[in-house]
């Protein structure tokens, strides 16, 4: 029997509540003061890819009516708002060296504006709009990229980072991952499982390299990834339901956490991809790079 939740109860010491977006899903704007095209741009053109053909181009219009949208933010009462800084925004095609000082000022304009009306910031670097040059030349399978991000991430939080003191380096990388490289079902689209070996690697080693930077530039900030575990529960308690629990928890949790906390990947999931071929001894090139 589920306890009754009493709905009049103040809200626990210390929570914060908040409410949250990414970049692409409300800016629009997506040809304007130079920004570049991201993956999703260029996914959302695919024919059958978006439900009813929709694209970022214009999404809620938030780079025009930013203004109004924090005073909603300010309305509903929330304490804080998770928030994510469009890359091609700031670097159109993520390989200059100098950051793109329309795109700064936007997010200057939105920060201030939150903290004036008592709305705390949270800034996440990558919510998936990778800019679509740098898919071009291999995208997060290629080491060049995680270089690109860290230029990205000391150009924002250089900026921002006196007033933000919340950064997500990452979100969820699985999704960007498995989702974006193998499955097909998000940018850049594509359907190979090694480019999302390659893939997941490269955004864990973003994250390692993106965490002294935003520590140095933004100080007593806290700092860190948004990652999405799932909780797997055997069907049974056969031997070959908790096997499937197991491998499941190895592949979609352990493998973009245990890194991270310097365990490695999981021997589990490493045998496998030996046996198929796509890990070879001693590793892929990628990983010693």
């Amino acid at each position: 029997m589920s306890a009754e939740i009493d709905l009049n109860a103040p809200l626990p010491r210390g929570l914060v509540v908040g409410v949250a977006t990414s970049a692409t899903q409300v800016e629009g704007a997506t040809e304007v003061e130079g920004r570049g095209a991201s993956i999703w741009d260029e996914f959302a053109k695919t024919p059958g890819k978006i439900v009813g053909g929709d694209t970022p181009a214009l999404a809620c219009d938030h780079y025009n009516r930013w203004a109004e949208d924090v005073a909603l933010l300010a309305d509903l009462g929330v304490d804080a708002y998770r928030m994510s800084v469009s890359w091609p925004r700031v670097f159109a095609t993520g390989a200059e060296h100098t950051p793109n000082s329309a795109g700064l000022d936007f997010y200057d304009r939105v920060v201030d504006r939150l903290l004036a009306r008592g709305v705390q910031p949270w800034v996440t670097l990558y919510h998936w709009d990778l800019p679509a040059a740098l898919q071009a030349r291999g995208g997060w399978t290629s080491r060049e990229t995680v270089s690109a991000f860290e230029r990205f991430a000391e150009a924002v939080v250089g900026r921002l980072g006196d007033r933000v003191k919340r950064w997500c380096t990452i979100n969820e990388p699985w999704c960007a991952a498995v989702l974006g490289h193998e499955t097909g079902q998000h940018a850049p689209g594509l359907t190979d499982r090694a480019a999302a070996l390659a893939a997941a690697h490269h955004l864990l080693l973003a994250h390692g390299r993106a965490v002294p930077i935003v520590r140095a530039l933004s100080p007593g900030s806290q700092v860190g990834l948004a990652a999405n575990p799932v909780i797997a529960y055997p069907a049974s308690g056969s031997a070959l339901d908790l096997a499937a629990a197991e491998r499941f928890h190895a592949w979609f949790n352990r493998w973009f956490l245990d890194p991270i906390y310097g365990r490695g990947y999981p021997a589990q999931i490493v045998a496998e991809e030996v046996a198929a071929g796509r890990w070879p001894e001693g590793g892929p090139a990628w990983l010693q790079r």
